[in-house]
């Protein structure tokens, strides 16, 4: 029997209390409105506009990470990646992850990087057409986006990685990493101790001893300086209203992450195992845009640089670099999603670059069943 099996859900659960206190105060997001198109187990899929709408459009399934709410997609009109794409003339949809339960406990990355993703793709198909999609993640998500590529490359037409890790270890993972590989103990373990599903609290906390200068200090710091700015002081309060909204993770998916890919680094050294396939980025076929994040330190710029070099040489890729320490995002690593400057300098090169790759993709399509013989 797991040690503390309720500690860490009851957490989890005053901080939602305290998230719904912030809500009645006018501090919850301001999301653009959606429907939900699919029910999974453990998910649903959000579209943001109405079906059958602009055909030609670029079509793009966020993959947001499994730690926290999606809703930082979509936080406020000002930073809403999701609105950024609508008014950049993409077909928005989002695969929202829910809390798990007993049933959703065993699902690990094969579920999460390939089964769910790829149910939603075929919602999508259904709906628009497109057999093949753009597909966007941060953090973990991007993670997943990058597995799911290496597994189902004909479903896909390019990949956006937002301050996602690719090369993991001591070396190139950064502080998650190096104190997986340096103290914890087997992801089992502290599986058994946290209870399963494990609590999102627990993950915050592993998070936060690894890296306080990322997790605390910079909340801290950037409070201080968003006060005197009205708009990244409402940005700021609704970070910290979504840091409180934890979501549990299924038990077989912390002990994937934190042994398969951090402690082990199989996704990058391409001795990655999901559902009795051996993949790394090696097997990677459509292009891939990603932005690096110095400022963020939670992901290396060299975590991102090493996964790409791992790719096929001949494979398009673009690094765009987010420098900025901004104001209102509590969280540096968060800065590409919800930061002004993001919004007005980064986003519009990634739009520029999915409406590329997208037209580029198609004329090849049109153009491969004409060269054969």
């Amino acid at each position: 029997m797991p040690v503390l099996p309720n500690a860490y859900a009851l957490l989890d659960e005053a901080r939602r209390r305290a998230g719904r206190v912030l809500d009645l105060s006018g501090l919850g997001p301001v999301e653009t409105p959606s429907r939900i198109v699919a029910t999974l187990p453990g998910a649903r899929l959000r579209a943001y506009q109405p079906p059958g709408s602009h055909p030609a459009r670029p079509v793009l399934l966020i993959l947001p990470a499994p730690i926290k709410r999606a809703y930082l997609w979509d936080l406020l009109p000002p930073v809403s990646v999701v609105r950024r794409c609508l008014s950049g003339g993409l077909r928005v949809y989002l695969l929202e992850w829910l809390d798990p339960g007993a049933a959703e406990d065993g699902f690990g990355l094969a579920d999460y990087a390939e089964c769910l993703p790829l149910a939603a793709l075929d919602v999508i198909a259904d709906e628009t057409g497109e057999d093949a999609a753009m597909l966007a993640g941060h953090s973990l998500g991007g993670t997943f986006a990058a597995i799911f590529a290496a597994l189902q490359p004909e479903r896909m037409r390019g990949i956006v990685l937002v301050d996602a890790p690719l090369a993991f270890g001591p070396e190139r993972g950064g502080p998650l990493a190096r104190a997986i590989a340096a103290a914890a103990p087997h992801a089992r373990l502290l599986r058994h101790l946290a209870g399963s599903p494990v609590p999102g609290a627990f993950v915050a906390r592993l998070a936060t001893a690894a890296a306080p200068e990322a997790f605390v200090l910079e909340r801290w710091a950037d409070f201080g300086a968003s006060l005197a700015d009205p708009l990244a002081a409402a940005i700021h309060a609704r970070v910290e209203r979504w840091l409180l909204d934890e979501l549990a993770m299924p038990g077989q998916l912390f002990e994937d992450v934190l042994e398969r890919l951090y402690r082990e680094d199989r996704l990058a050294s391409g001795t990655l195992e999901i559902g009795g396939r051996r993949i790394g980025l090696g097997r990677l076929r459509s292009p891939v845009l990603a932005v690096v994040n110095p400022p963020g330190r939670v992901v290396p710029p060299e975590s991102v640089l090493a996964g790409l070099a791992a790719l096929p040489a001949d494979l398009p890729r673009r690094v765009l670099r987010h420098e900025r320490a901004e104001r209102g995002v509590a969280l540096r690593h968060l800065a590409p999603l919800v930061g002004r400057e993001a919004h007005a300098r980064l986003w519009p090169e990634i739009l520029d670059w999915i409406h590329a790759c997208w037209l580029g993709d198609r004329e090849a399509r049109v153009a491969a069943p004409a060269a054969q013989p």
